[in-house]
């Protein structure tokens, strides 16, 4: 039973060509790498990870819904990870040069490094309403790396083994059908422990009114009153960390700021 659910969590290829016991040796070998990591926040899940000659970007998106008013994340990248491809999201159309993408569950070698896809649900029906999301895992600057994309459903043991304990958590909070509510996001990072999280998938003023069903990141926040849980406000879109920088035991997290006041405001009709 245990393995078939690895498979269906990782695809075939961990159990094929390194069996289990990769899943938790990976993360001490590729943590050996040093340098740092800079970190770009392109507004909902989208984030660009620069580290030496290394760019890699998660979660492209349009411009509809909850990302109505980010700008479009068409930025250079020579690797781009997807973890859905419901219509706003996974939208590599239009993204400059020749990126390789990456979309689906399993272990994949990219000029010399590792990243592995973790199949979870994108909704708390087992699939049945948005599919399966992939959670994206990999170590860049030294710095090993979980972004949970739009995971909705609760971490099994199995996915919990192939997850690790990140350095770096990306996790949703912003709820709605398709992602963690903040209290939701709460168990993955007790469950998984990370050193820094940064929260993602919450409403900013980028959010069409109409159609966007889910909550700020001060719903999140307010939960990590009496956690114990440092929150530190970026005053930018853009951190750079290096393994000097992480906290020695617990978890701070990280909240950066959009910089809207660059993006193009389209006139209003008068209608």
């Amino acid at each position: 039973m245990k393995r078939r659910k690895l498979l269906r969590y990782t695809g075939a290829s961990l159990l094929t060509a390194f069996g289990t016991a990769w899943a938790s040796g990976w993360q001490a070998t590729q943590a050996q790498t040093g340098g740092s990591l800079s970190i770009r926040w392109l507004g909902h899940t989208c984030f660009l990870f620069t580290s030496g000659n290394q760019r890699v970007l998660v979660n492209p998106f349009r411009t509809i819904g909850c990302t109505a008013g980010y700008r479009l994340p068409k930025v250079e990248a020579d690797l781009v990870l997807i973890s859905s491809q419901l219509f706003d999201e996974g939208a590599v159309e239009g993204l400059p040069g020749n990126p390789k993408v990456l979309y689906e569950p399993g272990v994949y070698q990219f000029k010399g490094n590792q990243f592995q896809g973790i199949r979870t649900y994108h909704d708390t029906v087992g699939g049945r309403r948005f599919g399966t999301n992939v959670a994206w895992r990999w170590t860049q600057g030294g710095i090993n790396i979980l972004h949970l994309g739009g995971a909705a459903a609760p971490i099994e043991l199995e996915q919990k083994i192939l997850m690790g304990k990140p350095d770096l958590l990306l996790v949703p909070v912003g709820g709605g059908p398709k992602a963690y509510s903040p209290n939701q996001a709460m168990d993955a990072i007790k469950s998984l422990n990370p050193k820094l999280v940064i929260p993602t998938h919450y409403r900013t003023q980028a959010a069409d009114d109409k159609s966007c069903d889910i909550v700020g990141v001060e719903e999140f926040l307010k939960l990590t009153d009496g956690s114990g849980m440092p929150i530190r406000n970026i005053n930018s879109d853009s951190v750079t960390i290096s393994v000097a920088d992480l906290p020695s035991s617990g978890s701070t997290v990280k909240i950066l700021s959009y910089q809207f006041s660059s993006v193009p405001v389209e006139p209003r009709s008068s209608s």
